[in-house]
């Protein structure tokens, strides 16, 4: 009687075991997964405000569309709202795509194989939006002169401290970019990390 009385203790801890076992890995898949998804919570929540910003800059740009009295004006103002309309909505859409990966399902490869994917999208979307920028403001700074101002660079003769004003975005905006491409880096790299600890 008394090895049965073992035997049923023994098979009862060894299930409870296993169900410990099991509950903390779903515990651990859970916090992986939160931890994931907060790594792009605060890029949205960047990529939000700027897109926000964007929109504002976009409908002033369409309300006063009809300042751009030139063909060469109206171009730079289709070039810059495209830029403000077309670059956040791509950004914005890869990123929830990236963050809404459910890295608890499926299989690992498969997992890193999205992840990665998507990823260098949101990446390769970063150096192409930091490059139409800096080309950028040779369409973008005479639709705001012109609008705002209502003067038309291409036909004014800009003084030495315009040069230098403009000089200094470009320095000011290389700066920028380049912190901000680090930390897109630093946590797509930071996430992977933790596709990977999943292995």
């Amino acid at each position: 009687m008394e090895i049965e009385e073992l035997q049923s203790a023994w098979v009862q801890m060894s299930q409870e075991l296993d169900h410990q076992k099991k509950l903390t890995n779903e515990i651990i898949l859970d916090m992986t997964k939160q931890k994931y998804q907060n790594k792009f919570n605060i890029l949205t929540k960047y990529e939000t405000v700027g897109a926000f910003v964007c929109f504002i800059v976009a409908f002033f740009v369409l309300l006063n569309f009809g300042k751009l009295d030139t063909w060469y004006l109206k171009i730079c103002g289709i070039l810059t709202l495209s830029f403000l309309i077309v670059l956040p909505v791509l950004v914005l859409s890869t990123l929830k795509k990236i963050k809404n990966i459910d890295i608890t399902k499926g299989s690992y490869k498969e997992n890193l194989k999205v992840y990665l994917r998507t990823k260098n999208r949101l990446l390769k979307l970063q150096q192409v939006g930091m490059a139409i920028g800096f080309v950028g403001l040779l369409f973008i700074v005479p639709v705001t002169s012109k609008i705002i101002s209502n003067k038309n660079v291409f036909l004014t003769n800009l003084k030495v401290e315009q040069y230098v004003i403009f000089a200094t975005t470009l320095v000011a905006l290389a700066f920028f970019c380049k912190w901000a491409y680090k930390g897109y880096l630093k946590i797509t790299q930071s996430a992977q990390d933790l596709i990977k600890d999943l292995e």
